[in-house]
This record gives C-alpha cells, structure tokens and sequence, in this order.
C-alpha cells in the first residue's frame, strides 16, 4: 500500500465554502506542506490542475529542490498543450527530479472552463483526443521519431532528444468514469484512479477496467482519491467533519450543485448523485462521508472515523486492487501530520518511515521524565 498526499494549489482553510479560517497558500506555504510529506514518509503528493488552481508544473518544480524523496503527480492536458511539447516538459522534470515525476492525464470534465481554455470538443471527441495524445506522448518519450495524422492531432518528426530517468516514460496515472474514458485507460494508462465511491461501487469500475485491459493483452494498477478525517476516537472525528462544513449553508450548496449541473463528466455526476444536496445523507457507507462533496467540485468523500476505522476501510479497498490512495485534509498541513501519526503505524505501507538520523526522541515523542523512552508503537510489516 503506498499513501500519498495533497498541495492545495485552490486554496485551503479549517471550513469549507468560508473565508472564516481561510490560509493562503503561496509558495512558502506550499513549501511547508510537501516538506511535511516527505518527511513523515508518504509516497508523494497529487498537485491538482485547472483554472482554479495555481499552475501545477511550475509549482511541482519549484518543490523539487525543497524535497528529498518525495514524487509529484503532475497533469498532462490534451487538448491544452501539444503532446510533443508536453513530453520534452515530462523527461526534462523526470531528469532534473531525479526520477520523482507520475503523469496525471486530465481530460477535463467542465465545458464552460475548457471553453476558456479553448476547448471545444464534445465529451467523446476529448476522449478520442486524448488516446491521440498518448500514442504520440508514449512513442516519443519511448526513443521513437513520430509521424502520426489522427482525428484532432497530427505530428511530423515529433521526437524528444533527452530521454526521461524513468523507461519508457514516467508512469501514467487517470482518472474517469464513462465508457469512453475506461476504454483510454485500458489503451494506455499505468494506474487507474477512481474517487472515492462505497467499496461495492468501486469492485465494478474496477472489473470494467481489468477486463477492457486484458482485452488490449495488459494489466493495470488502481488507484483512489479520497479526503480524510481521522481522530483518536470515532465520536471526535464524526464532530470534526460535522464542524468541517458548519459554515456551509443552504445557497452555497446551491450554487454549487448549478456548477456542478453543467459538467459532463460521468465521474463528477456519480459524486454529486451519492450526496444529492442533501447534508442529512452524508454518510454513504461506514465511515465514508460525501459532506465534502456539497461545494467541491471532484473528489468529493472523506474517510471518517478512528485510526482503526480509517485503516479498516481502506483495507477493504485494498481486497479489491486499491494499491494506492490519494488523501487530503482541511488544513492540510495540520492533517499530513495527523493522518501520518495515526494511520500509518496501522497500515503495510510499500514505504515505511524512518527517522533521520540517530535521535533521543523521534519519532517516538519527549522523554518521560528526561529520562525515559516512551512506548514505541511498531508499523504494520
């Protein structure tokens, strides 16, 4: 199991859809919490794409020299950036990084923001441009000099002179719902990312995904993105997510739901279906909680209880492929801390963390009476 983390490009705060408690986030802030990431030892962190939210590939890079080992999950845009640009972009960061670079591939679900960023396809036509992208992407970052005229794209001589530290190409992670989405994954894509749905929910999208790739002779890996609220007992974490969006009233989870109405994304629709505006129907399944999704667009569940209920759950979606999870947290640097020191020890991670160095006291807390070690808890092997 690998556990990765969030940089809240869009902002980040202690309420939801209010100013009350709100934190800027500029580089320093950004700084802190990648820090923070890599050191308590998770995987790497996702660093979101949109208009809404700072660019991600300069963020990502100016985090590399500031983190040691941690990696970053960057978006690629079809449609927003020429494949042969956006692969010299990949192996240039791959190599500078060391080998630190996971490909986000987004195709976007808004019509009204791709419009801004002059996109106007319909939702299957951005499907068929962005399985045009990666046959150009994947070839050139492979070594290969690319001739290729598609539907939407067409390239001559495409080629990317200075290869990426990861062979082929760093791998690629996606994420979407409909069936011409699940047919670009089983085409192309290294890992598979789905939002947080109940377990029953995801097994299918994933039998939908293992069979369309063992169609094309390939397997894949999977993925999930969820938030998380995790405190020592299941009453405070359940009081924690009640306060989370206490500032959100009845017009805001109106205003979003209109927002929410015009996107075409499948993925978006199954999120806002599992809460349907209603702030009394929240909890979907034990200890999963749609509450976030009320005014945020995109993952829109949490993981709700104590450490031992949050470790449960996702063992469950563990049992059926789940090797990677995806998790943020209001604030989020507060929340790395808190999730790390509480739901990691529970955990077989693929990464174990260790402390830096020799120490008196790391990570295990102060000395009892300057004079004794206190408990030490051993992770999960």
């Amino acid at each position: 199991m690998e556990v990765f983390w969030f940089i809240p490009t869009h902002g980040d705060g202690r309420y939801l859809g209010s100013a009350e408690g709100a934190r800027a986030v500029d580089a320093k802030y950004m700084q802190q919490v990648a820090q923070a990431a890599d050191r308590l030892g998770y995987e790497g962190v996702l660093i979101p794409t949109g208009s809404s939210c700072e660019d991600a590939w300069v963020v990502a890079s100016s985090l590399i020299p500031v983190t040691e080992r941690l990696k970053f999950l960057v978006a690629i845009r079809p449609g927003l950036m020429s494949p042969t640009l956006s692969a010299r972009m990949a192996a240039t960061f791959d190599r500078v990084s060391s080998g630190r670079l996971l490909v986000n591939v987004v195709t976007g679900g808004d019509p009204v923001e791709l419009a801004g960023d002059g996109v106007f396809l319909s939702h299957d036509e951005r499907y068929d441009l962005t399985s045009e992208f990666l046959d150009i992407w994947r070839r050139e970052l492979a070594g290969e000099t690319v001739d290729f005229e598609g539907a939407h794209l067409k390239v001559e001589g495409g080629k990317v002179l200075y290869p990426p530290t990861q062979r082929p190409y760093p791998p690629l992670y996606f994420g979407g719902s409909s069936t011409a989405a699940i047919q670009v994954a089983a085409d192309h894509i290294d890992v598979y990312l789905t939002w947080g749905e109940p377990p029953h929910e995801v097994a299918k999208k994933i039998e939908q995904v293992r069979h369309k790739a063992a169609e094309q002779g390939k397997t894949v890996r999977f993925g999930i993105r969820l938030h998380a609220i995790v405190r020592e007992t299941s009453e405070e974490a359940w009081r924690e997510a009640d306060r989370l969006i206490s500032k959100v009233d009845d017009a805001a989870i109106e205003a979003a739901s209109k927002v929410f109405s015009r996107y075409d994304s499948e993925g978006q629709k199954r999120m806002s279906r599992l809460h349907g505006g209603d702030r009394g129907q929240l909890e979907i399944y034990p200890n999963l909680w749609a509450g976030v999704g009320l005014v945020r667009g995109g993952a829109g569940t949490a993981l709700v209880g104590s450490p031992e209920q949050v470790a449960a759950l996702m063992q469950q979606y563990a049992d059926l492929g789940i090797d990677t999870f995806i998790l943020s947290g209001y604030p989020h640097l507060e929340e790395a801390y808190r999730f790390a020191e509480l739901v990691f020890p529970l955990l077989p991670l693929n990464h174990i963390p260790q402390a830096e160095g020799p120490t008196s006291t790391s990570p295990f807390g102060e000395l009892i009476a300057n004079s004794i070690k206190p408990s030490e808890r051993a992770p999960v092997s």
